[in-house]
């Protein structure tokens, strides 16, 4: 399975040649060329749900805004239509009250941040996976990691398909070596993938501080045989702000 985590850099058409409708045409090329099994979108604006849905035909794309009446940017999780079934799908919120839209823990910044939880079965071999897709706080420290352990205990405890192998990716606003991330520690039969992957975010080649924030964590019976970042950028046009990042996933047993 070729797995991608994508921040696709919400269209406010506010980055001149990097703008959302001149990096589209690479996207496309990029995606065709690629054939990715799965995808994890992050900073998916409605008008850009619509756009990968008309344009990504091959695939079914799921998931649900994050502001109180379900609008604004979403998580979106892309598979292919011919390889996968859709066994449940669930959006929940980052916060105390993770079923109540647009819900956020203190000290958090404005926005409200969630996780599209999408169990798959690849029709081919009958496994059954989790994917865990989520954008985590930009400001708040704490929020980040009361975010990350939220989504790692509701992976524990989900009620159907406990036992299926998890896939969690995303921008995670966070490097490496952060205490956020240390998290990860604490659930000894997870494997960061990508840790030593490098930078992930660079500002359309701009940033003042680029840097390693965007993650592919596996669990359970699934191991990474490759990881690559999508670096493509034409005549100064690139894919995103963050390097989409790919990593080439097998099952370890039946």
């Amino acid at each position: 399975m070729k797995f991608v985590t994508f921040n696709l850099r919400c269209d406010y058409q506010q980055d001149g040649e990097n703008c959302f409708v001149y990096r589209q045409p690479l996207i496309l090329r990029k995606i065709d060329r690629e054939k990715p099994d799965v995808i994890c979108f992050q900073e998916v604006l409605p008008h850009m749900a619509a756009w990968l849905k008309e344009n990504l035909a091959d695939y079914y794309a799921v998931g649900c805004g994050r502001g109180k009446k379900l609008d604004g940017e979403q998580m979106t999780v892309a598979f292919r239509k011919e390889s996968y079934q859709l066994l449940e799908m669930r959006t929940f919120w980052l916060s105390e009250t993770p079923t109540k839209p647009g819900s956020r823990y203190p000290g958090q910044s404005s926005c409200p941040r969630t996780c599209t939880d999408a169990v798959l079965m690849e029709e081919a071999s009958g496994h059954v996976f989790r994917v865990l897709n989520t954008h985590l706080d930009h400001v708040g420290k704490e929020a980040r990691e009361r975010g990350l352990a939220q989504i790692l205990r509701h992976a524990e405890q989900a009620d159907l398909f406990p036992n299926a192998p998890i896939i969690l990716a995303g921008d995670f606003n966070a490097g490496p070596d952060s205490e956020e991330m240390a998290l990860l520690n604490t659930y000894p039969g997870l494997t960061d993938v990508t840790r030593e992957i490098g930078v992930t975010y660079h500002g359309y080649g701009k940033a003042d501080e680029p840097g390693q924030i965007d993650y592919i964590v596996l669990g359970g019976a699934l191991r990474c045989t490759r990881v690559t970042k999508w670096t493509d950028e034409e005549q100064g046009v690139f894919l995103s702000d963050h390097y989409p990042v790919c990593a080439d996933i097998e099952w370890t047993e039946e």
